[in-house]
């Protein structure tokens, strides 16, 4: 066995049912997630020995989480952070540990309050003098990727307003969506620019809530009587601004094939995608920069319902993403592997239950694709893969 491959399994995953939370805290959301997805698996708060978290945390990270929660018997902690890829990152890192005997049952677990709670204040990065005097913002470097990828490859905005429709599509089904209205071409091209080429509507929601999972080791697994999803491969890459950003691919053309080679798996094996939607654009270029088709195709790719569940080429974020479903603490990659359990367990909304899904893979992407940013890529499987 080459890599991670089948060297822990997800066995419990909880995301939280509001989208707007009132009179909580951050640690409070935390230990609702963490205690819903413990419940899912069967297990409790004393079989946790590994905690993995990103700056989300409050006080010190994982040390003051530890302690609120009550989690006494935990061996390894980590607190890496790298924006909305951190959480596939995490599933990684935390196989890898189990691997190592490091731990058995590991929580990964993220939780924000953006909606409900004033926005906290982040260090400065050595970058930000240099930039955010000048007005740069995540929009704007989104915006500055979608306008050379339209240059490049003659990219439209109806074709970016298709990711926005097949969201809306499948968030109609969700009850706990935050906007379940489904929208037409024609009303994302029409609400208000942001960043041009970008409008309202190929911007993500803002929410509160968060999410968890529980890996663990194959002898926990055994176990368990719930369905277990196998970890298949996970590889990470960054891609840093420079004086000649080619703004027109994202650094999954590197974390995609390492993480496809560890799982032994191929695009062509994948049966439904969480892409990691901040934007429109993000969609449609980590679609190329994977393998999903080449370079330039992504447009093409996407239009006439390219990504709707049971008639698209790739059924692609079916609980409605980031774009209309839930985005917590601007952080979409727990949401994102919440569903990919979803559908290989059979349990996601009825009406885009994917038949015999037997290969998931998970996208997240930190800070911005027009500049420096994280990627990471994640694949999962069914027990017996």
């Amino acid at each position: 066995m080459s890599g991670i491959r089948g060297g822990a399994y997800i066995v419990g995953a909880y995301e939280h049912p509001e989208r707007k939370i009132t009179g909580s805290s951050v640690p409070q959301v935390l230990a609702e997630v963490v205690s819903g997805a413990l419940a899912d698996a069967g297990l409790s708060a004393e079989d946790v020995d590994g905690w993995f978290g990103s700056s989300e945390q409050p006080g010190l990270g994982g040390l003051s989480m530890l302690e609120y929660l009550g989690l006494t018997n935990v061996r390894h902690v980590e607190d890496t952070e790298s924006g909305g890829a951190s959480y596939p990152t995490h599933v990684g890192h935390a196989t890898a540990a189990i691997m190592a005997g490091r731990c058995d049952v590991a929580v990964v677990a993220m939780g924000g309050l953006p909606r409900s709670l004033p926005p906290h204040r982040s260090v400065p990065g050595p970058e930000d003098p240099f930039e955010t005097p000048y007005g740069i913002s995540p929009v704007a470097l989104y915006a500055l990727a979608a306008a050379r990828h339209m240059h490049e490859y003659g990219t439209t905005s109806a074709q970016l307003a298709e990711v926005k429709v097949a969201a809306s599509l499948h968030a109609q089904h969700n009850p706990a969506a935050l906007l379940r209205t489904p929208v037409t071409v024609d009303e994302v091209l029409d609400s208000p620019l942001i960043a041009d080429p970008l409008h309202r509507l190929d911007c993500c929601v803002t929410t509160d809530g968060g999410g968890a999972v529980v890996v663990v080791s194959p002898a926990v697994a055994a176990q368990l009587p719930g369905h277990k999803v196998k970890v298949l491969g996970q590889a990470e890459a960054v891609k840093p601004a420079g004086a000649a950003v080619d703004a027109t691919y994202t650094a999954a053309v590197w974390s995609g094939p390492r993480a496809f080679a560890e799982a032994g798996v191929k695009p062509g094996d994948v049966d439904y995608a969480s892409i990691y939607d901040s934007f429109t654009i993000t969609v449609l270029m980590l679609l190329e920069d994977l393998g999903f088709c080449a370079k330039g195709e992504g447009g093409r790719f996407v239009a006439d319902g390219g990504l709707l569940a049971h008639t698209g080429k790739l059924a692609v974020n079916t609980d409605g993403g980031g774009l209309c479903n839930n985005h917590p603490d601007s952080r979409g990659g727990m949401v994102k592997i919440i569903e990919a359990v979803r559908q290989l367990r059979g349990t996601a909304n009825p009406p885009v239950q994917l038949p015999d899904v037997q290969i998931a893979l998970v996208q997240g992407i930190g800070k911005a694709i027009g500049s420096r940013h994280y990627s990471s890529t994640l694949l999962l499987g069914q027990e017996d893969s």
